[in-house]
């Protein structure tokens, strides 16, 4: 049969079968993935072949389709290990937050970055709107137009409040949509406030490290019952960039794409060479330090929390 990944435990899949029913499945010993080495072999979103085990309701997964696109990241204790986050995805959100606690340009800028490998476009949402003051509204504005300036839309919500949540139905409307963030920024208020249904657990911000407390601890899939669907993903602490050559990597900033062959050298990094337009954009102030600082850092591989 052929089934949709809907839910990734570890060891087991909840598959949706071509009968509608969700099915408890593993993998086949010697199951094989074309070249991806992750610690999931399979990811939701995906779409495999399995066939149920002699008198039970349990399945075995033996083939997994090629993917159209998929999100991955370097696995937070394993260096050499990745992940893949969400597969076959229309678009991506990334929640995020200027307060309680703050995601930093860091963190945002490599998420957009694999999203553009990857070829799937990618939104930002800025929750706790209830938590800004007046100055901290006109940070948000400075924020958003920085990311919309770039093509990337950008909303500001109270998941908390339910403020402009129906913004966010129209976008996930008959879409499958990755949402993710760091842990603690309000996602599963977020897919709670527009799923109702879901009714995800929801966590307080630790105390003591103004971080979030993992409430998700699985990827899953939930139908959105007025179209669509929404992968939801645990909270990830760091985002290591995985599969991005050095060389490669302005392709993946829109404002550093559309100058490269303004540079004198046709091989140039955009660190210290002589005639590299990207460096004098970021001089003049058209490249924002900010997505600079982050290209610099994803280049020389530092630590990706920040």
């Amino acid at each position: 049969m052929r089934g949709l990944v809907t839910k990734s435990t570890g060891s087991w899949y909840q598959v949706l079968g071509p009968d509608n029913v969700r099915y408890e499945c593993r993998i086949k010993g010697k199951f094989r993935t074309h070249g991806i080495k992750s610690t999931n072999p399979v990811a939701v979103g995906d779409w495999v072949e399995f066939e149920l085990e002699p008198g039970q309701q349990i399945g075995v997964i033996n083939e997994l389709e090629p993917r159209k696109n998929y999100i991955i990241r370097k696995s937070v204790n394993l260096s050499k290990q990745t992940q893949i986050i969400g597969a076959n995805l229309d678009q991506a959100i990334l929640v995020v937050t200027l307060a309680s606690p703050a995601t930093s340009t860091g963190f945002i800028d490599r998420f957009l970055v694999t999203a553009e490998a990857y070829g799937i476009p990618a939104l930002l949402i800025f929750n706790k709107l209830d938590l800004f003051s007046e100055e901290g509204l006109e940070l948000l504005a400075e924020f958003m137009a920085l990311y919309e300036d770039l093509g990337y839309p950008c909303y500001a919500v109270s998941a908390l409040e339910g403020e402009h949540i129906e913004e966010v139905r129209a976008l996930l409307k008959d879409k499958t949509t990755l949402v993710s963030g760091h842990s603690g920024v309000g996602k599963s208020t977020l897919v709670n406030a527009v799923v109702p249904e879901a009714d995800l657990k929801t966590g307080e911000i630790s105390d003591w490290s103004d971080k979030g407390k993992h409430t998700t601890t699985f990827a899953e899939m939930i139908d959105l019952p007025f179209g669509g669907k929404l992968i939801d993903t645990p909270g990830i602490r760091e985002l290591g960039i995985v599969d991005i050559e050095p060389q490669e990597l302005s392709h993946f900033f829109p404002e550093m794409r559309a100058l490269m062959n303004q540079c004198k050298f046709h091989n140039c990094r955009h660190i210290n060479e002589p005639g590299c337009a990207v460096l004098q954009a970021v001089e003049e102030g058209e490249i924002e330090p900010s997505r600079y600082d982050s290209y610099i850092s994803i280049y020389n591989n530092e630590n990706n929390r920040n």
